[in-house]
């Protein structure tokens, strides 16, 4: 049975008096079971010190860490009933595959024969059951990580926190081992945070992602309201490769002003200026439109082309199909769907009501 996790009221301080850095501030965030939630944000924004409490690594300057109702603020990490798989692999070399997997049901004293048993259903979910009587110096870096996995796995625990365990990872590999969480974690159904500075890993093992920025949960949501309905710039910036493009113009006369141009779009009522985000595949090449600027760069991908645009207006970017045949030095004009602009208010940054 999946247990729940309950972050309330986290804050994080080191360092006393005038001197203190505060990481994390008033963090509150419910688990349900077995939801996998990702933690997400650039180096320093305090994900990694959450994750460190949720384990007992480190201690709370305030609030409380509940796993299954129970505060355990206080408790040993291995009194916690959690596993835990990092970045490092954290292997012990002179053990083979079977008994590093096997090493935390030894210490529980498990019996011989339902120990064998649980790694070799373990080995056979992950497809490493070859591998078993070799060393870790023997595996490639993708193998030890699937060992670092099934070690936690064989544990069956309450929780399990992943600690950016793909960043050593080569590119095809982090797609493949992507793939593998997200099955694992449907299998297993365990209650699951990961931390990670990588959107597209957010934003593909995700049931919810936490968005955080300089300590502070900036925005919590299914990965659809994170990318389509971001709370703030920083979230729509931080969120979607290519990154969002942000206009900052006013309305006026039913259209909305950007320098050297007026677009065909309704802004909010409230306010005359507005700063306007746009996907980069909501923006489309369009021969006739007002709006226009020069090819700077072309990027082609193979399935998808991205584009840069420099306008009155600045720099934009947008995602076309691959025979899309434009080049450098072109002029081109642009048009927004409306249907997919998205208007932040210029003072705060927050997402217009």
């Amino acid at each position: 049975m999946a247990s729940s996790l309950e972050i309330c009221g986290i804050n994080k301080r080191f360092g006393k008096g005038d001197k203190s850095v505060e990481v994390l501030q008033k963090v509150d965030i419910h688990v349900e079971p077995g939801e996998f939630l990702i933690l997400v944000g650039p180096s320093g924004c305090g994900k990694s010190t959450l994750l460190s409490i949720i384990a007992g690594l480190a201690e709370p300057t305030e609030g409380e860490i509940r796993i299954a109702g129970k505060n355990v603020v206080g408790m040993a990490p291995r009194d916690r009933d959690i596993a835990m798989v990092f970045q490092s692999y954290a292997l012990y070399p002179t053990l083979s595959v079977a008994d590093n997997i096997g090493f935390a049901l030894e210490m529980r004293k498990m019996p011989k024969a339902e120990r064998k048993k649980r790694i070799d259903e373990v080995a056979a979910m992950l497809q490493i059951g070859h591998l078993l009587d070799r060393r870790p110096s023997q595996l490639s870096g993708g193998q030890r990580q699937r060992v670092a996995m099934g070690r936690a796995l064989a544990r069956q625990p309450q929780l399990f926190l992943f600690d950016e365990p793909l960043s050593n990872l080569d590119a095809k590999l982090r797609v493949e081992m992507r793939a593998e969480i997200k099955r694992l974690h449907q299998a297993s159904g365990i209650t699951s945070v990961y931390v990670t500075h990588d959107q597209v890993e957010a934003m593909t093992l995700g049931s919810r992602i936490a968005v955080m920025k300089g300590g502070v949960v900036q925005q919590l949501g299914t990965p659809d309201e994170i990318y389509n309905r971001p709370a703030n710039t920083y979230v729509a910036t931080f969120i979607g490769s290519p990154t969002m493009n942000l206009l900052r113009g006013a309305q006026t006369d039913g259209q909305f002003g950007v320098p050297g141009a007026l677009l065909d779009l309704s802004a909010p009522q409230g306010g005359s200026e507005w700063l306007l985000g746009v996907r980069p595949e909501h923006l489309e090449l369009q021969d006739g439109a007002a709006w226009r600027g020069e090819v700077s760069v072309v990027e082609p991908t193979g399935p998808d082309t991205y584009v840069m645009v420099d306008t009155s207006a600045g720099s934009v970017t947008l995602r076309t199909h691959a025979q899309t045949r434009v080049q450098p030095g072109d002029r081109v004009g642009l048009s927004v769907a409306p249907a997919h602009a998205h208007w932040f208010d210029v003072r705060t940054e927050s997402r217009a009501a």
